[in-house]
């Protein structure tokens, strides 16, 4: 027998992959918007409106602080693993100006990109079996990393008719005693919903009552309409602070998505223990995008203020558009970039010899008939549901729309 014989003989089978990765979903955003641009490669006419990315160039004066930044040779070494002290007394900046908070800068810890800081915020505070209350719909990154914390995600829903927002009351039928960890995110992806700060403040209270962690994702708190804001949980109710996490970023307010920076503000406590997890895992965000970063807060806010107008106008252009087409509901979003339609009125019907009965169904009809790209409400939480993103050029923006509507006009 040859030695290679022998040697296969006496190997033992592998052990399997991780079985909580495996368990994992890909996200459903990317997932879409992979396969939009694969048929966007290969010449298909196709619009998407998965992806949450605006389209706009990043501002020239934060471009000009990276390319300076490359000049310098103390950028090229690596540095704090919570980030570099300008950016961090940035963002201490922006967390006073926009969220009402003062804190110091040792509370602060700069992610690459937002998902990192959600991802340490779920580390940082969930134990094994801990629930986390997840209003839904909800992103859908939340869920995946409630369980990579070993938590266990409980979803309260609301729907069109509460214009996608919780009550205190559905929180308070949802808690048990093992909840531990809120989520609230206001502007909300993917609805665009923005709690009035009467409700951001009940809300606030009642997690404050009961001890509960709030994990609040404000990283589209600056792109609000109609004269709407958004209130920081922690301004509505300052005493949440040392139970309150706050993630944050610049990809959506400067389109700076590629550029990943992110950042986590919270309680001595849950930055001590997030910064020794960054520590291992991924050390300090680049340089050069902190800089860059650093330059867009503190920087001029007139590029940010056209970003905002822009996608106003697109608001106000999907929203009328979508209401046109029989059985869409579409609550007027009033913070983001996504508008979240009620497709339940026309599921159970039958288009061009298809008769979908699921989101997700409706979704895949959409792509291979008129070549639209939408995420279906499965991603989201319940099905039912349409999540469009209104971060693209305002003719596509009309074309796919107009596609739309000459699908379901029959």
């Amino acid at each position: 027998m040859s030695l290679c014989g022998r040697y296969a003989r006496n190997v033992t089978e592998r052990a399997p992959v991780s079985r909580k990765l495996s368990a994992i979903a890909e996200s459903a955003t990317l997932k879409v918007d992979a396969k939009a641009k694969s048929l966007q490669a290969a010449g298909r006419p196709v619009i998407s409106y998965a992806a949450g990315e605006p389209d706009f160039a990043t501002p020239p004066f934060v471009v000009d602080a990276a390319a300076a930044a490359l000049s310098d040779p103390k950028n090229f070494r690596y540095t704090p693993a919570a980030g570099l002290p300008v950016l961090r007394e940035a963002i201490a900046a922006k967390t006073l100006r926009d969220s009402g908070l003062e804190v110091d800068i040792s509370r602060i810890i700069v992610t690459n990109g937002g998902k990192q800081a959600v991802y340490q915020a779920f580390q940082a505070v969930v134990n094994p079996g801990d629930e986390v209350l997840l209003p839904a719909p909800y992103w859908t990154t939340y869920p995946e990393a409630i369980k990579l914390a070993d938590g266990v995600p409980v979803e309260v829903f609301a729907g069109s008719a509460q214009e996608y927002k919780v009550t205190v009351e559905q929180l308070e039928a949802a808690r048990t005693e093992k909840t531990t960890v809120l989520v609230f995110v206001s502007p909300s992806n993917p609805t665009g919903a923005v709690y009035t700060p009467e409700e951001t403040e009940a809300i606030g209270r009642w997690a404050l009552e009961h001890g509960i962690w709030v994990i609040t994702d404000e990283i589209y708190q600056n792109l609000t309409y109609d004269g709407v804001r958004a209130v920081s949980i922690v301004e509505a109710v300052p005493e949440l602070a040392e139970q309150t996490i706050l993630v944050n970023g610049v990809a959506k307010t400067y389109a700076m998505t590629g550029w990943r920076v992110g950042w986590m503000v919270g309680p001595a406590d849950a930055i001590k223990v997030a910064g020794n997890l960054q520590s291992h895992l991924s050390s300090n965000v680049n340089n050069i995008a902190q800089i860059a970063a650093a330059a867009a807060l503190n920087g001029p806010q007139d590029a940010a203020e056209e970003f905002r107008q822009a996608f106003d106008r697109r608001r106000k252009l999907i929203v009328g558009e979508l209401s046109k087409i029989a059985g869409f509901t579409v609550p007027t979003p009033q913070g983001a970039f996504y508008v979240y339609p009620d497709v339940t009125g026309v599921l159970g019907r039958t288009w061009r010899g298809r008769t979908p009965t699921t989101s997700l169904e409706l979704a895949d009809l959409i792509l291979e008939e008129v070549e639209v790209a939408v995420v279906p409400g499965e991603a989201f939480g319940p099905s039912g549901f349409l999540r469009l993103s209104y971060a693209l050029g305002d003719e596509a923006l009309l074309e796919g729309v107009r596609r739309l509507q000459e699908l379901f006009s029959a």
